[in-house]
């Protein structure tokens, strides 16, 4: 895990049994069920920003704003904002303006981007979030740092698997909340969590497993790094 002043990072995601985060149609599968959506929510309500891929933005369209109104309630009486930061990384930025990213919630939205196409993405994206050159290629410990300055103490990362696999592979990842959904995917062609790579979380150096979780036919594991 890299020493340089960073947010806590909290790495969520759900799968198949198999390690798929999707299949392959262009349907949405549901990997999780109402008191998982519930837990995520809550866990939403504790962190100040919320880091998703590109690719999660076009391909699953996600708001990432709190649903409950309670917890809403309590970040403003602490002093906070109703929802976290919204932060998202491209190389391309290849990102629609108006994706629930960018038009769901009055919260800020951050672009982290190479520098090579920084002008190009800010010209793309300035009205809808700010656009920070991160480095390039983009260089995820200038991010993080960038973030921690903001105030950002802890992170959460919502996908996707190329995310999860640079994240992971780079040893910046604190917590591991991984939820398995009771079926099989079996198609090599879909997304999965993580892509090869070389990991620092080995067999000589696991997460720790600190909960376990029944919620209906699902189950949560949560993992510390060690």
């Amino acid at each position: 895990m890299t020493t340089d002043k960073r947010p806590y990072l909290l790495l969520s995601a759900a799968t198949s049994i198999d390690g798929y985060l999707d299949d392959a149609s262009n349907e949405r599968l549901l990997l999780s069920n109402d008191a998982d959506f519930d837990r995520v929510d809550d866990e939403r309500a504790k962190v100040d920003a919320i880091l998703v891929g590109a690719a999660t933005i076009r391909a699953d369209n996600p708001r990432l704003l709190i649903r409950s109104e309670r917890r809403r309630a309590a970040r403003r009486a602490q002093g906070r904002p109703p929802h976290p930061i919204k932060v998202t990384m491209t190389g391309s930025g290849d990102l629609d303006p108006n994706r629930a990213f960018f038009t769901a919630g009055d919260t800020p939205r951050i672009v982290y981007t190479r520098s090579s196409a920084h002008r190009h993405v800010s010209d793309r994206l300035a009205a809808a979030a700010e656009v920070v050159d991160a480095g390039d290629p983009v260089d995820l410990n200038r991010m993080l740092a960038d973030l921690d300055a903001r105030g950002v103490d802890r992170l959460m990362v919502e996908g996707g698997g190329r995310l999860h696999t640079q994240l992971l592979a780079a040893g910046l990842v604190d917590e591991l909340q991984l939820v398995i959904a009771p079926f099989l995917v079996g198609d090599s062609t879909a997304p999965r969590f993580v892509s090869d790579a070389r990991f620092p979380f080995d067999r000589s150096n696991p997460f720790r497993l600190v909960e376990t979780r029944q919620m209906g036919d699902v189950v949560l594991l949560r993992y510390l790094v060690m």
